[in-house]
C-alpha cells in the first residue's frame, strides 16, 4: 500500500519502521521542525526524520497543514492511506480528504478514555490497571473518529510511565500493521466511540512533578 505516514518521536519511528518492514511504499514522512535539545540546545532532528532520511525517503517539515502550498504537496505524493502518530498537529479537512482509504491514527489509550496529548502519564497518575492502544479514522475533532482496532495493555502496581511506554510502543506498532493489512483487504469495521464516556489527558506541568508527602505513598 501507498503510505503517507505523519509522526515525530520515538513511538513514532517505530511505528514507520514496522510499517516500512511490512512492505509498505511510505511515499513521504511529514514530521516536526528540528528542536535544540540539552543544556547545549543543539539543533537536533525528530527520530522519525532520522529514520525516513535512512531510508531514503523524502522528508517534510511544514510549520502548518493548512498552508495551500503543503496540500498540493500531499495530494501530489498521491498516497492511498495517511498514517498518523504522535505527529502533534490536527489534520486539516482538506488533508483528511486526500488519500481514499482514509487517515488513521494510533493513540495509546483505550478511547474514548484519555483523548489528549499524555495518555500513558495520566493512566500511571491514576492508578490504572490497564490501557492499550487504539488505531481510529481521523476526523475534525481531537481523538473522536471511529474505532477500528484495539489492544488492551496491563499495567503493573509498580511500573512507571516510562516503562509502560515502551511496552505500548511495541503494542502499538503491531496493531498497526495489523490493522493496515486489514484496511487493505477490506475488512474493518467503523465502531463509533461512545463521547459520553470520553475522558481527557492534558499535557503535564512541571508544577505536577513537586512530590507533596501528604499524599498516600501509591500516588506519589
Amino acid at each position: 500500500m501507498r503510505i503517507l505516514f505523519m509522526g515525530t518521536p520515538d513511538i513514532a519511528a517505530a511505528s514507520l519502521a514496522a510499517i516500512l518492514e511490512a512492505g509498505h511504499e511510505v511515499c513521504g514522512v511529514f514530521t516536526r521542525q528540528d528542536k535544540p535539545v540539552g543544556r547545549k540546545q543543539v539543533l537536533t532532528a525528530p527520530p522519525v526524520k532520522v529514520l525516513a532520511e535512512s531510508k531514503g525517503i523524502p522528508v517534510y517539515q511544514p510549520r502548518t497543514l493548512r498552508d495551500e502550498a503543503v496540500q498540493s504537496d500531499i495530494r501530489a505524493l498521491a498516497p492511498e492511506l495517511i498514517v498518523v502518530v504522535a505527529y502533534g498537529r490536527i489534520l486539516p479537512p482538506e488533508v483528511l480528504e486526500v488519500p481514499p482509504l482514509g487517515c488513521i491514527n494510533l493513540h495509546v489509550s483505550l478511547l474514548p478514555k484519555y483523548r489528549g496529548a499524555a495518555p500513558v502519564q495520566w493512566s500511571v497518575i491514576n492508578g490504572d490497571t490497564e490501557t492499550g492502544v487504539s488505531i481510529m479514522f481521523l476526523d475534525e475533532g481531537l481523538d473522536t473518529g471511529d474505532i477500528l482496532n484495539v489492544a488492551p495493555v496491563t499495567i503493573g502496581p509498580e511500573e512507571t510511565s516510562g516503562e509502560l511506554f515502551e511496552r505500548i510502543t511495541d503494542q502499538g506498532a503491531k496493531t498497526l500493521v495489523e490493522t493496515i493489512a486489514a484496511i487493505g483487504r477490506g475488512e474493518v469495521t467503523r465502531t463509533p466511540q461512545d463521547h459520553s464516556k470520553a475522558t481527557l489527558a492534558p499535557p503535564l506541568t512541571k508544577e505536577m512533578a513537586r512530590f507533596d508527602f501528604t499524599r498516600p505513598a501509591k500516588e506519589l
